[in-house]
Parts: structure tokens; C-alpha cells; sequence
């Protein structure tokens, strides 16, 4: 087991109603003007946004609302919130939606307690950030899990590059899950949330070389979870138990707990973001599309990884190795289609895929090839392209 550190910081408001103690949670966590992030109309239309407002104005909590974020977040709109948080003065940020807005929420918080400094060098690290303003969350999908990740995603469309930012400061002061509120998320979005789950847990997971047996049996025990959960919702989308697993498991698949001792690798992601970045692809689906193509060029080189992923979650019991672990890669396949999901590049949509897209999006994965994707091989910008062809 490698060395490591949890640190989860993030209260946890779980059960139905709980959007009402949104003000109570604000106040607790010392914020005194809020700014209220949320996406489009669905917010509004649900009245989970005045819900919302009458729990800060009983708590007398000063609030201005800033809306329109959407599905793979944008720089300039989180910049657009920067400069209302900031003649605002709020001290406070309080995220009502799904991972998108979320993580436009986590933007608008440190720019906003970096004035003078721009987004972008903070997103890509050129400065230090050492000081943010709390956030808080009511999560509308179970899906990023950036309620409670230390984890960011916002695209500059002016590259086009989506890019992911880790930091301590994107831990949320609190977040309120309720499960009813996921009652309407449409199905394709609500089962893109279901994968992006799942590789959350897998993107930790297929580490060969490290034993970690207590945090195997926590991603393989969550990895079950959803699956069986998630079937449930296929035919009864409002079964309150079965969405309340799918939501916590959003939630524990991204707050680290399943990387302890063994890491993260997240190559998937790197190699799934391009997609959504270039083409706006909705980011579950992406990660599905891309994932079979990555699992079958590597397989062989973690084989009893992949035996033991497919043993422990799917049941499989072939004994040779290399013929469980394809096993396995099967099985995942076949579920992502149960759920409506694609396996390849063209159930995306009607985007082609040429040499030349494939190539600007291996260069983007591997920032223009200065990085190596993956923990079980290095994989070069060729690799890259490699895994895009497999996936077609």
C-alpha cells in the first residue's frame, strides 16, 4: 500500500428536503452575501431555485443569482460570474445543479478571491492559488462527484482545451443531496452520470502492483452498487432507494476514498476529454465511447488486474487470466449498451472522425505529446491515436 492522504472536508446534508437547510448551511460555513450559480431553466422550472431563496432570505442572507452555465463548463462564462462575485462582494459561492455548474461555481470562487489575476493562469497552474472563497452545493445529477472531489473541469473555447484543475481548494464546505430532486434528469443524462461514476472508481482502480485489499473492496463493493442500482432506475426512474445509491456513490467515487493507497491514473478521462472539449460530446458518454478501445490495447499488460475486475465485480469465472479480463471488458460493454451509452467513437454522434481529427485529439490528451497517459503503460500521442482507431 502506498503512502497517502484523505482529507474530506465536505459536510454532507443527505435526504429529502434537504434544500431547504441551504441558508442554515450558508450561514454556518460564515458566509454573509452569496453568489447563487445554476445552469438553465430546469432550476427554475423545478422550483428548486425558490426553494433555495426562501431558505436564505429565512436565514437573512444576502444572495445575487447568476445562471447559464452548461454541460462542459466554459472559461468565459465562469469569468462573467468572476466579475459579478466580485462587484458583489460575496463571500460566499453556492452551486445549485450538477458538475457543471459545480465546477463553475469553484472558478468563479477563485477568481474571485484572486482579483487581478487571471482565470486561465490559475487553471493551468501558472499561479499559485492560496486563498478561494467556500462553496456550497445542491447537486441536481449524480455524476462528477465534485461535491465532494478536490477536482475542476473548464473549457477554454478559444483553443479549444478542456482542462481539469486539482486542488485542496475545490473541496465544497458543504453539499445537499437530495435524491427526489433527480427524479426528472433525463435518462440519457442521468445514465452519462452512471458511467462517469463508474470511471471515477475505475480510473483508480486499474493500478497494477500495489496491494491495497480494503480499498478494492470499497471501489469493487461501489462498482456492484451502481450497477445493480442503476438497473433499478432503468425501469423505475423515481425509486428513492435506488437513486439514493447511485447519488452517494457519485459522491464516494470522486472524494478519493477509493484511491487510498494505490493513486489515481484518470487516462480515460485525458483521453475522453478531448472529445467534449472539441465537439461539446456530453462527458459520460464520452468516457464509455473511448474506454472498451483503452481497456483491450492494455488488458495485456495487467492482465490479473483486469481478471480480478472482472471476478469481483461481474462475477466472471473463467480461470485464465487473459480470458476473464476480456471477459470483463465484455461485460462492461454490454452494460454501458443496457444503459443507452455508447462504445465507440461513432455512437457519439455524426461527428467524422478522419487522421487529422484523430490527431489533434491525441495531441490534445497528451498536451501536444509532453505527457504519457496511464499508471499501467505509458502511452505516447501515437498511443493515443492508436486507442482513437481501436474505438471507431
Amino acid at each position: 500500500m502506498d503512502n497517502f492522504i484523505q482529507w474530506t472536508p465536505t459536510e454532507v446534508i443527505f435526504g429529502r428536503g434537504t434544500e431547504q437547510k441551504a441558508g442554515l448551511a450558508v450561514k454556518r460555513h460564515r458566509g454573509t452575501r452569496v453568489l447563487v450559480v445554476y445552469g438553465g431553466g430546469s432550476a427554475v422550472k423545478s422550483g428548486l431555485l425558490s426553494r433555495v431563496r426562501e431558505s436564505l432570505d429565512a436565514s437573512k442572507v444576502a444572495y445575487a443569482e447568476f445562471g447559464g452555465a452548461r454541460a462542459n463548463p466554459t472559461l468565459k462564462h465562469a469569468e462573467e460570474g468572476v466579475r459579478l462575485a466580485t462587484d458583489f462582494k460575496a463571500d460566499f459561492i453556492l452551486a445549485v445543479g450538477g458538475g457543471s455548474v459545480i465546477d463553475t461555481a469553484k472558478g468563479i470562487a477563485h477568481g474571485a478571491a484572486n482579483p487581478g489575476v487571471s482565470l486561465w493562469d490559475i487553471w493551468t497552474e501558472r499561479f499559485t492559488l492560496l486563498k478561494s472563497l467556500p462553496v456550497g452545493a445542491v447537486l441536481t445529477i449524480a455524476a462528477a462527484g465534485s461535491e465532494m472531489s478536490d477536482s475542476a473541469v473548464l473549457t477554454n473555447e478559444d483553443i479549444p482545451w478542456k482542462k481539469g484543475l486539482n486542488t485542496p481548494f475545490n473541496r465544497c464546505a458543504f453539499a445537499i443531496l437530495n435524491p427526489e430532486l433527480l427524479f426528472t434528469v433525463p435518462p440519457y443524462q442521468l445514465f452519462a452520470g452512471v458511467a462517469d461514476i463508474m470511471m471515477h472508481t475505475m480510473e483508480r482502480y486499474f493500478i497494477p502492483g500495489i496491494k491495497c485489499e480494503l480499498t478494492d473492496e470499497i471501489a469493487e463493493g461501489l462498482l456492484r452498487t451502481v450497477v445493480r442500482n442503476a438497473r433499478i432506475l432503468l425501469k423505475d426512474s423515481h425509486n428513492y432507494d435506488a437513486m439514493a445509491e447511485i447519488l452517494w456513490a457519485s459522491s464516494l467515487s470522486h472524494n478519493n476514498l477509493t484511491e487510498c493507497g494505490r493513486g489515481r491514473d484518470f487516462s480515460v478521462h485525458k483521453i475522453g476529454m478531448p472529445l467534449s472539449g472539441r465537439y461539446n460530446y456530453t462527458h459520460g458518454a464520452t468516457l464509455t465511447a473511448v474506454w472498451s478501445a483503452w481497456a483491450r490495447y492494455l488488458y495485456e499488460d495487467a492482465p490479473d488486474r483486469f481478471a480480478k475486475y472482472a471476478r469481483n465485480v461481474w462475477g466472471i469465472r473463467k480461470k485464465g487470466l487473459e480470458e476473464a479480463a476480456m471477459a470483463g471488458i465484455y461485460a462492461t460493454d454490454d452494460f454501458f449498451r443496457e444503459i443507452g451509452m455508447p462504445i465507440s467513437l461513432l455512437g457519439l454522434g455524426e461527428e467524422v472522425f478522419g487522421n487529422e481529427e484523430i490527431r489533434l485529439l491525441a495531441q490534445d490528451a497528451t498536451v501536444n505529446d509532453t505527457i504519457k497517459l496511464s499508471r499501467i503503460r505509458p502511452l505516447s500521442a501515437s498511443d493515443v491515436e492508436n486507442i482513437y482507431r481501436m474505438a471507431l
